[in-house]
């Protein structure tokens, strides 16, 4: 489990904001090459992480990053239609 320093999750009726300390991976940089055309980007939450990846690979969808784990969980970038970026992410 992520300590307070690496992650904060706080939730007031349905907003969730999730914040990244500078030892979570979510403070790591987006690749330059990843972010097109900006650096923003949506947030899933997925059950069934492996699977998930393993089938829109199948699909031939454009992934922007290789799987990254963290203290928080495990996460990977893949482009919309428009190049715009998809987090799917699984809690640690």
């Amino acid at each position: 489990m992520a300590s307070p320093e690496q992650l904060a999750d706080v939730v007031r009726g349905p907003l969730r904001l999730l914040l990244s300390g500078p030892q979570s991976s979510g403070a790591r940089a987006t690749p330059e090459d990843a972010a097109l055309p900006g650096r923003n980007r949506i947030h899933l939450v997925v059950d069934g992480f492996d699977e998930v990846v393993a089938r829109l690979r199948d699909a031939g969808l454009d992934f922007r990053s290789d799987v990254v784990s963290g203290p928080g969980g495990r996460q990977v970038l893949v482009a919309d239609p428009s190049g715009n970026l998809v987090e799917l992410f699984e809690p640690a």
